[in-house]
This record gives structure tokens, C-alpha cells and sequence, in this order.
């Protein structure tokens, strides 16, 4: 699927699409968030891709491992400690690795689901991004038990986060700061949810 020339490439795809999308994210969580869910994704990928030429010689594990530990670092609020552990613990699957195939991201994508609800204390349902990852996983773990290609696998994870970040619109918080407004936040789609839909189309663009 990937050497790591593409996972470079992908990543600063990543980075792009985080400042194109920067304004609308923070918008999304004026109203149930702390209003810089955008500000935070766009300077933390910044950051990342400040530091991706010295990446270049490393295996796609460590990579991805330091994505999440820049994340951590620089991204405020809750997104960094989630983001941060998915892109660390996708990493630690991929350790020593200097090409990535569909097994291989379905098996990232379980470990960074696994690491948010982890972190996050929360399940589908919620809210929250996970309304966004789990359907996605599913509907890729389906593509590929079907014997889809990875191209097609991709697309129909998209279209599942996409439709799980629209849901997110029906559902009341439980979890960070979203939950203090209640049912208040009805209506409104959940930024990290969103942010997450965002990284996977770029994946699945860079792929095609």
C-alpha cells in the first residue's frame, strides 16, 4: 500500500488539509468546545511537518510514533492527548516496517481506535470522534473481508466516517467539554469527529 516516501507524503497532506480546514473547525467548536479545535490541529501538524526530513531514513512505526508524540505536545485540549495516543500506539504496529500494506493499516487503525477509546474513556455514541473512527474501521474491515481492493476499502471508510461524523448532530455528549452544554449541543457536528473524516480522505486521496 505505502512505503515510506508515501507516509511522508501523507502526512504532510495531513498537515495541509489542517490548516485548509482550520476555520471550520473552530467554528464547529464555538459552540460546544473551547472554540480552538482547528487552531490546534493546524499549529500541531505544523509542527509535525517541521520535523518530517528527519524522518525520512526511519521505518513507518517510528514515523507515525513521532507524529503522536508531537501531537501530544503541541495540540491543546483533549485532542492532543487523543490524537497524540492514536498516532502513537498506530505506530508501535508498524515498528520496523518500511512498507505498509492493507493488513497492516487495518491493524493501525484498530490500535488507534483502541487507543482513543482508551484514553478517552469513551465508546460509540458518544459524541465525540470515535462516532467517526468505529464506523470507519467497520466499514473497512467489511471492504476487505469482501476482498475489496484498498482503494475501494478506503472509500468506503470515508463514506462511513463521513456518516458517522453527521450522526454526531443526534447525539448528546458525554464526554469533554461538549458534555457541559447537554442538549444544547444537539445539532452540532462534533469537530474531532470531523477532524478525523478529514485525515482519512486525505489518505484515501494520496492512495489513489
Amino acid at each position: 500500500m505505502a512505503d515510506r516516501k508515501k507516509v511522508i507524503e501523507i502526512i504532510r497532506a495531513i498537515g495541509v488539509r489542517m490548516e485548509e480546514c482550520k476555520d471550520e473547525l473552530t467554528q464547529l467548536d464555538q459552540p460546544i468546545g473551547d472554540s480552538d479545535h482547528g487552531i490546534n490541529m493546524a499549529r500541531g501538524f505544523h509542527a509535525v511537518n517541521q520535523k518530517l526530513e528527519q524522518l525520512a531514513d526511519q521505518d513507518i512505526g517510528a514515523m507515525i510514533k513521532s507524529v503522536g508524540m508531537t501531537l501530544v505536545s503541541t495540540v491543546g485540549g483533549a485532542s492532543g492527548p487523543l490524537y497524540g495516543s492514536a498516532y502513537m500506539k498506530a505506530g508501535m504496529t508498524l515498528a520496523g516496517k518500511t512498507e505498509m500494506n492493507q493488513a497492516d493499516f487495518l491493524e493501525m487503525m484498530r490500535a488507534a481506535t483502541e487507543a482513543v477509546m482508551q484514553r478517552g474513556k469513551a465508546v460509540a455514541g458518544e459524541a465525540t470522534m470515535l462516532d467517526a473512527m468505529l464506523p470507519a474501521l467497520k466499514a473497512m474491515e467489511a471492504a476487505a473481508a469482501a476482498g475489496k481492493t484498498t482503494k475501494e476499502m478506503l472509500a468506503d471508510g470515508v463514506t462511513a466516517a463521513w456518516a458517522g461524523t453527521e450522526h454526531t448532530k443526534d447525539l448528546i455528549a458525554t464526554k469533554g467539554r461538549a458534555s457541559y452544554v447537554g442538549e444544547r449541543g444537539l445539532g452540532h457536528q462534533d469537530p474531532g469527529a470531523t477532524s478525523f473524516s478529514y485525515m482519512l480522505a486525505v489518505i484515501a486521496e494520496a492512495y489513489c
